[in-house]
């Protein structure tokens, strides 16, 4: 287990494996998504390598973000705990009834402010759809594709607005959001094609690379930050794959693709 510690930033995301994003906001830090454990079997998944910086080296986390707490992909036990040790947790609704307190649970297009750390007023966190699977994937009795699904996008006076997609693998979501926030800076983008065989016949339940590709075109962002790409068996495209599909998209000079572990900073 790597051991790093991650110093507080003015205003930067860093990746630490899988679909774990740190992001220091408005003196905020925020954790999106937390996955902890060591590489092995979480039952019909196999994770394949832990985080760049454990759960220790986060130092006081103020917010936690959970796209969905069903699969352990996004959500396993040590960032269960994670999460349940945090002020404040924003997921789904149907997720936070299952999470109980801290949760905060958000339906897509609603919204939860936080006092910023900073002490420039709030922070808000605006829910927002994902669909964990293809458009005509069968869906259940809620409506939802493979489970409920949300996103996130995170804005403030002087920040930047960041969307942060989940586990989302619908074009037309990501111009639905598009449309509705057309001022959106910078997306943390969950891609990797995650295949499982037995779901909607082994089509992708996030962006593949061509998909990331294309929201990033679509979202009109000036900086994409990858994640859910590596540490589980799953994900079926990597890093190389999605800058060949930035590359021929002409989108390279959004892409970051720091090493885990590493800051990107964002312009305020």
């Amino acid at each position: 287990m790597a051991t790093a510690e991650l110093s507080r930033q003015a205003c930067a995301i860093t990746v630490l494996g899988g679909p774990t994003a740190v992001i220091d906001i408005g003196g905020l830090r925020i954790v999106s998504d937390p996955t902890f454990d060591d590489a092995g079997p979480h039952g019909y998944l196999t994770k394949t390598a832990g985080p760049a910086v454990s759960e220790s080296g986060l130092g006081p986390v103020d917010l936690v973000l959970v796209s969905h707490d069903t699969h352990p992909d996004n959500l396993d036990e040590r960032g269960r705990a994670c999460a349940e040790a945090a002020p404040a947790v924003i997921t789904g609704p149907l997720s936070a009834a299952r999470l109980g307190s801290p949760a905060v649970g958000l339906a897509p297009w609603t919204s939860h402010r936080v006092p910023r750390g900073d002490g420039a007023g709030d922070l808000t966190i605006l829910a927002v759809p994902a669909v964990h699977g293809p458009e005509d994937g069968d869906r259940d009795a809620d409506g939802n594709v493979n489970c409920e699904v949300i996103g996130f996008v995170l804005s403030g006076q002087g920040l930047p607005t960041i969307y942060v997609s989940g586990d989302n693998a619908s074009i037309r979501t990501v111009a639905e959001i598009s449309r509705r926030l057309p001022d959106i800076d910078a997306a943390v983008l969950h891609a990797g094609a995650a295949r499982v065989p037995a779901k909607f016949d082994g089509r992708p339940l996030s962006l593949d690379s061509r998909r990331a590709a294309a929201a990033a075109a679509v979202l009109g962002v000036e900086v994409v930050i990858p994640a859910h790409y590596d540490g589980w068996a799953h994900f079926s495209e990597g890093l190389a794959d999605l800058e060949l599909a930035f590359h021929e998209a002409g989108l390279s000079s959004l892409l970051r693709t720091a090493p885990h572990g590493t800051w990107t900073h964002l312009r305020r």
